[in-house]
């Protein structure tokens, strides 16, 4: 299943409500599994971004669209890296 790395911000309405941020989570969790998306791992982080997460989804569209879905909430801005781990590292620098 493929893999994205979820780099947030904090918007002003979500750091003003920070101390919610934790049964956000657990509600965004449950939200992206009805999309068939997992919330793997998720960091409060220091510097750039406030938290990372690592996402799985079937499709770069069930990912769009539960990422669509946290963004409307208006709590947090996100970039999206699509991930590759190892194996598909190697395959994809074996077939050049």
């Amino acid at each position: 299943m493929p893999t994205y790395i979820a780099l947030m911000k904090y918007t002003e309405q979500g750091i003003a409500g920070v101390k919610g941020s934790p049964e956000r989570l657990d509600s965004g969790r449950k939200a992206f599994k009805k999309l068939g998306v997992k919330i793997k791992d998720t960091y409060l982080t220091m510097g750039r971004y406030d938290l990372v997460c690592l996402v799985e989804a079937p499709d770069d569209e069930s990912f769009a669209r539960a990422m669509l879905t946290l963004g409307s909430q208006g709590n947090v801005q996100s970039e999206t890296l699509k991930a590759f781990n190892e194996a598909e590292f190697r395959k994809i620098v074996d077939s050049i």
